[in-house]
């Protein structure tokens, strides 16, 4: 299984996993036309996408879901609140996710292996969000973003991972001074926003086992966080646990990330 960020921040969030014959899409916030012109960068070509999977109904992780199902043909798989809703409507062929529960992922033409996939609740101002594990032939990946605060239940149920995404969105002190209003500020730092670096380094710290090998660092704030600042912060987590040896990388809103073996 490989791993690669399309895209990752506000302005929009979608990472692409190649599980042997199987292509999956976890999220599709950027507009269609973006889209498209990352699955080219990475040589994703048409209706060779199978899955397209959706953490919840905000428009930067659910934007052109539909639309890319439809023009793939691929099966979405999404929170049955969310639907109608018009960003996932397109879709031709769509399934709710069975949140907590362990479901298998097949190729439309039952090539190769399945992917087991795992969708666990997270506390956002979006209900339901979710985290994936996803698991194929023994090898564990997890996405994780969008989280308003560390939760030791959430990381019991996405143990394992070899390959870990995670979102380090802002830097207190730079929330606090930055450029939002007083009401965006409580909303992100609050307990149904998003992770703060030290909160994301405690989700590390109970998410990380000695299989981890790859950190990735996502949906940092360009205007309330630096690479340099979640970077520092994660690895003095890692450094705690003894796991000096993991790779560290962080997400790019504007390019496409590295082909991580996972």
């Amino acid at each position: 299984m490989h791993l690669q960020t399309l895209s990752s921040g506000s302005e929009g969030n979608a990472t692409l996993l190649r599980a042997g014959e199987q292509s999956l899409l976890v999220d599709a916030g950027l507009g269609i036309r973006k889209l498209s012109e990352r699955f080219e960068t990475v040589g994703l070509g048409l209706k060779t996408l199978d899955h397209v999977l959706v953490t919840h109904g905000h428009l930067d992780h659910s934007r052109s879901a539909g639309s890319v199902a439809k023009r793939q043909e691929a099966e979405l798989h999404c929170a049955e609140k969310i639907m109608l809703h018009k960003s996932v409507a397109r879709a031709p062929r769509k399934n709710v996710l069975r949140i907590g529960r362990d479901v298998d992922l097949v190729h439309p033409a039952g090539r190769g292996s399945e992917v087991k996939l795992r969708s666990v609740l997270l506390p956002h101002d979006c209900d339901p969000t979710v985290a994936f594990r996803l698991e194929h032939e023994e090898r564990i990946a997890v996405v994780l973003t969008d989280m308003g605060h560390p939760r030791r239940e959430v990381a019991d149920a996405l143990t394992g991972a070899h390959l870990l995404v995670l979102e380090f969105n802002h830097d207190v002190e730079e929330l606090a001074s930055g450029p939002y209003p007083p009401v965006l500020q409580n909303r992100i730092g609050g307990d149904r926003g998003h992770l703060s670096n030290e909160q994301a380094a405690q989700m590390l710290e109970w998410l990380a086992g000695p299989e981890l090998h790859t950190l990735v660092l996502a949906h940092l704030s360009k205007k309330t966080n630096t690479a340099e600042r979640a970077e520092s912060v994660a690895r003095h987590a890692l450094s705690r646990l003894g796991l000096d040896h993991v790779q560290v990388l962080v997400a790019s809103q504007d390019e496409v990330g590295p082909i991580l073996e996972v």
